[in-house]
């Protein structure tokens, strides 16, 4: 199945005879945190990929839901599942890009993206842009207006500050309005689903840490460092709702693989 791989890390990547998946755990919003020492999103990440190299092989995409769910809320205390249920935000979060070779079928799960027979597919979160345009529009003020630097914005966000309410608001829409993996039911009619015709033409995966996706790795990089170079805030060419913090790599985590089917 898998017979030619490009891979940008192992991180959020799960490779089994019968699935491949790239997983990107969501970025805390609070401090709260269901395993001690571990951020909710790495260790949803953690658990999705255990759970891929584990998967029935013949399981369709709502059967997968359904297990990958229960396999995640099985990392819930009572007391937690309690809590949770009016607070998503402080849920184990992930979102996943899945590949099944049986059902010859891409699913996402979440906010990943894939190209399929050379088209681009993604399932972007319902408010995401709206917030990204809201962050963008008060860092541009905020540089604009001289009250601080573009350089003293990658050290302190203050735009990202002041978008996180809002972020945790749309979070009540989770597994409602968008899906995600976080132990709750995910609605099947917000998950992705992509028929791969048959043929050698290449799949890919990946996060949503690629802001222009491309056939390769090669060209998805280069155009990721094109946009870290020239916007690494991401308030004008590519909008989103954080940019780069001084002494990372990149603006968020990202995973890549591209095979054939």
């Amino acid at each position: 199945m898998a017979k030619s791989l490009s891979v940008e890390t192992e991180d959020g990547i799960a490779v089994a005879d019968s699935f491949v998946a790239v997983v990107d755990g969501s970025t805390s919003k609070t401090p709260r945190r269901i395993i001690p020492g571990m951020t909710n999103g790495r260790c949803c990440m953690s658990l999705v990929c255990e759970f891929v190299r584990k998967a029935c092989c013949d399981m369709s995409c709502k059967e997968f839901c359904e297990a990958l769910t229960d396999y995640v809320r099985n990392r819930y205390s009572a007391a937690d599942l309690e809590r949770l249920g009016a607070h998503p935000e402080d849920r184990l979060t992930a979102s996943c890009a899945v590949y099944s070779s049986r059902r010859r079928e891409v699913w996402l799960i979440g906010d990943c993206q894939c190209i399929v027979d050379g088209c681009f597919y993604g399932n972007p979160k319902p408010d995401e842009e709206k917030i990204a345009e809201r962050r963008a529009a008060i860092a541009i003020s905020l540089i604009e207006s001289g009250r601080v630097s573009e350089d003293e914005l990658l050290k302190d966000d203050i735009a990202r500050k002041a978008i996180l309410p809002q972020l945790v608001e749309s979070m009540s829409g989770q597994n409602l309005a968008y899906a995600v993996v976080d132990g709750f039911p995910i609605p099947a009619d917000k998950v992705r689903i992509i028929p791969v015709p048959d043929g050698r033409e290449c799949v890919v995966l990946a996060t949503d840490g690629y802001p222009f996706l491309r056939p390769t790795l090669a060209e998805s990089e280069l155009m990721l460092q094109r946009q870290l170079d020239t916007d690494p805030l991401n308030i004008r060419s590519f909008k989103a709702t954080k940019g780069m913090v001084c002494g990372n790599v990149s603006f968020d985590d990202r995973s890549y693989i591209r095979f054939i089917p």
